[in-house]
């Protein structure tokens, strides 16, 4: 045997055994190692799986509840909604929370129905559904013209970013006009008007609204004062009473535009008024030539 096989044999050999001393002090880790990482995947597959099943009888739970509450038996419509409220996961509870508040007002119980809304915004972490919950409050204060109240609670939703701007002006307008704020009224609808967001069927609705104010004699704020010297214009609201029966009250839910022609004649401005006035007084002109 020659001395370089005898090396490579003697080299070998302490490769092998410096090899079953590694596996030795690091086997078990290796070991634990890899159980770890297949208990771990097992067990976020087994969350995973846990989480699909209880967000489907959370699903099933919650339709459940609002078939319910779509019949007659309000009171066992409340309770499948507290069982979803206590017994459900992810955000069936909170949807169960709109759904109760608005069976309330269904009960004709508003003050309550107003109060479970504002409980609501209060435990609700996102600002669409807290502006959405304050929005829907208001909404139910509507009849009772509380222009205050209405405006403390859509008052954040009215800033241009807000997606419920405009659904936060039109509640603020109708408020307006049942408190007999006319003018502000009008400014609210405006305001949704000149919106270039708003869709075309909330755009139809407010135009009707806007009619009806005008014939009732709201005036929009002028942006310049008016030249006394030079010819008055016609008032706004004798087109729209050409097209409103003046009389009638604007219908917040929402109102139906009367389309027959009224019984009385539009009315003019003041300005236009006194013009006529003058232009009846003035002397006229001689037939025959001077």
């Amino acid at each position: 045997m020659s001395d370089d096989t005898l090396i490579r044999e003697v080299d070998d050999e302490l490769r092998r055994d410096r090899l079953r001393k590694l596996w030795r002090q690091a086997g078990p880790w290796i070991i634990g190692g890899a159980v770890l990482v297949v208990l771990v995947v097992a067990g976020y597959e087994g969350w995973t799986w846990w989480q699909k099943t209880q967000s489907s009888k959370s699903s099933d739970q919650f339709y459940a509840a609002t078939q319910i509450a779509e019949g007659t038996d309000l009171e066992a419509a409340k309770k499948a909604l507290d069982d979803v409220i206590a017994q459900t996961s992810g955000g069936y509870p909170m949807l169960a929370q709109f759904r109760e508040a608005a069976l309330l007002y269904q009960q004709g119980k508003t003050d309550e129905a107003v109060a479970a809304y504002d409980a609501l915004s209060t435990s609700i972490s996102n600002t669409h559904l807290r502006e959405l919950a304050l929005v829907l409050a208001a909404n139910l204060l509507i009849d009772k013209g509380d222009v205050a109240a209405v405006q403390q609670r859509v008052e954040g939703s009215l800033t241009p970013g807000s997606p419920m701007r405009n659904a936060a002006r039109e509640v603020m307008g109708l408020t307006q006009y049942k408190a007999h704020k006319l003018d502000d009224a009008l400014a609210s609808f405006q305001a949704i008007l000149d919106d270039p967001l708003s869709t075309q069927d909330l755009r139809s609705r407010i135009q009707i609204y806007v009619l009806q104010l005008q014939a009732e004699g709201a005036r929009a704020p002028l942006s310049a004062p008016a030249d006394v010297s030079s010819s008055a214009p016609v008032d706004a609201s004798s087109s729209a009473s050409a097209m409103v029966d003046a009389s009638t009250e604007l219908d917040v839910t929402p109102p139906v535009v009367d389309t027959t022609t009224p019984s009385s004649a539009p009315q003019v401005s003041a300005a236009s008024s006194e013009a006529s006035a003058e232009a009846s007084s003035a002397p006229a002109p001689s037939s025959s030539a001077p």
